[in-house]
């Protein structure tokens, strides 16, 4: 491999001298058990399958006309072929724009046309959604898609113009050059989850793979970690706590398809996974399922949280016997952490090193402990954070203002200078006259037996009083035959402030979530009314 001197930041050099070194390592697992119930085999790959497998893909992109700086959509649910056409990105020096497998229509038109791909490589299942916004590319794209058959998937014949991506990964085995320039170049575009308005891409360069793998070292990691993640790696959360660390460090990874929280600890089990990465509507989702004897029997020494509930935090910690290491980031960047037993429970910690994190009111002074702002960041010493919006330089600067990267989230410190997390700006939550936690509500309503998940949010208070809101809880029951509103009802009066009490129920068939696994509570506030059907107004 030529091209710019190697660097191990860099996804491609990376692969390359792991290869080298350690070419039968299993570094990556794809586990079919919650696919399948292990029916069908796991898919493994070695470094040294990861080498052989993203240079035939370099391949491939270069004879579509691919070259340095283009740009193609990453379209497919945690498969291997998604980390090698990731490596391959990395090899051609094009730019990989992961998209969450079930996105559709406008929105998928406009992420296509805003990044600028010139093709995409995806999963079966993304065909229908990726043909009817294919116009968006322009009229020479193409489109490599992997045969899956899941969930009664289209065939690839149905569709004009798209080839097999098992054929590009067939054939004798060849070495593409590094065509790279710098480790500056962009190695992805990811996308905010643009669920007030249309997402931004963020751009990722390629020495940034790198920042990710050394994340491993603050986490924690130890040489004979097993990590394990269901999160979409179209997501940051999983690329940065699971995939680069392993590749990095060579901790032999385990990915499902997707988030299962029935089979989570059954996977952790049969892998020997040592700690899983989850976000806080995760953790509510895997605290209600029914209570098992074995819980506490798991491999699992701790968990990767970005927001823990704290009405839930310790009695998970107890019942599933692991220790919650709690962080913040955001795509744009920021970091912070709380080591185990370190800090107050709730907290997400402290700023990592070299960075500069405070609470800031709209006058960008510092906010004292206890009186809630803006969660904001910096490189420590008073250096200008960075962020690159693809195509939007007003929206970039806009974001870092004063030099500052506004995330966005309205935090506050305690005296010891711990961060704790509030809410979304715009988006708390406050029920006559008192700010509901979310937290507690649905702590109360996932232990009730009839409630498979549950989600709390805010609509417009029918007082009319400005500022209020009225709660409603979104549940997916058990059994939505049996469900009995009532009962939940009862069991929030008897667990709850009144304030706390759930005005509505609002029933849905499943809760409506981005890659990441975070609720999108616009789709359900879309579908709410106090007179539609599956939703019970509190007696």
């Amino acid at each position: 491999m030529s091209g710019p001197e190697r660097n191990d930041n860099v996804l491609a050099h990376m692969i390359r001298t792991r290869a080298e070194r350690s070419p039968d390592l299993d570094v990556l697992t794809f586990e079919h058990l919650s696919l399948d119930g292990g029916a069908t085999p796991d898919e493994i790959r070695t470094y040294a399958d990861l080498e052989v497998n993203a240079n035939r893909l370099a391949r491939a992109l270069i004879e579509r006309g691919m070259g340095h700086g283009d740009r193609f959509a990453l379209m497919m649910r945690n498969h291997p072929e998604f980390v090698e056409a990731l490596i391959a990105a990395s090899i051609t020096g094009t730019v990989a724009v992961p998209i969450d497998p079930r996105t559709k229509g406008e929105k998928l038109s406009f992420m296509l046309a805003d990044a600028g791909c010139s093709g995409v490589v995806c999963g079966d299942y993304s065909l229908p959604a990726v043909d009817v916004a294919r116009p968006a590319m322009g009229p020479r794209s193409w489109v490599l898609a992997l045969r899956t058959g899941e969930n009664g998937s289209p065939d690839l014949d149905v569709f004009t113009g798209v080839d097999s991506l098992a054929g590009a990964l067939q054939g004798p085995e060849v070495s593409v050059d590094v065509r790279l320039r710098s480790p500056g170049d962009p190695l992805q575009i990811i996308y905010t989850s643009g669920t007030t308005g249309d997402p931004k891409g963020v751009v990722f360069p390629n020495e940034r793979f790198g920042m990710f793998a050394m994340l491993g070292h603050l986490l924690g990691y130890g040489p004979t970690e097993r990590p394990y993640t269901g999160l979409s790696l179209t997501h940051g959360n999983a690329q940065a706590t699971t995939l680069a660390p392993s590749l990095s460090l060579g901790l032999r990874a385990v990915f499902s398809r997707r988030f299962t929280k029935s089979r989570l600890w059954d996977v952790c089990r049969r892998h020997g996974c040592t700690v899983f990465s989850l976000l806080g509507g995760m953790a509510t989702a895997i605290y209600s399922e029914p209570p098992r004897p074995d819980d506490s029997e798991n491999p699992v020494r701790f968990v990767v949280s970005a927001g823990m509930p704290p009405a839930i935090w310790e009695a998970f910690e107890e019942r599933f016997a692991v220790s919650v290491f709690e962080w913040y980031g955001a795509v744009e960047g920021g970091l912070a952490f709380k080591p185990i037993g370190e800090g107050p429970v709730g907290s997400f910690g402290r700023p990592a090193p070299g960075l500069d994190m405070r609470i800031l009111d709209e006058n960008d002074e510092e906010c004292p402990p206890g009186v809630p702002g803006e969660i904001c960041s910096r490189p420590a010493g008073g250096g200008r954070a960075t962020v690159e919006y693809h195509g939007k330089p007003e929206a970039s600067e806009a974001k870092t203002r004063g030099g500052w990267l506004r995330s966005g989230d309205i935090g506050h410190t305690d005296a010891e200078g711990w961060f704790f997390f509030d809410h979304r700006k715009g988006g708390g939550l406050r029920h006559n006259g008192d700010f509901v936690n979310p937290g507690f509500v649905e702590k109360v309503i996932a232990e009730h037996p009839q409630v498979d998940d549950v989600f709390v949010y805010g609509v417009p208070a029918a007082s009319g009083a400005p500022g209020e809101k009225d709660i409603v809880a979104a549940i997916t029951a058990v059994d939505p035959a049996r469900f009995d509103p009532d009962s939940v009802f009862e069991t929030c009066a008897a667990g709850l402030e009144p304030n706390f009490v759930p005005t509505y129920l609002q029933v849905v068939d499943g809760i409506p979530k981005t890659a990441s696994e975070k609720p999108q509570e616009r789709f359900l506030a879309e579908a709410f009314g106090p007179d539609a059907d599956g939703v019970f107004t509190r007696p």
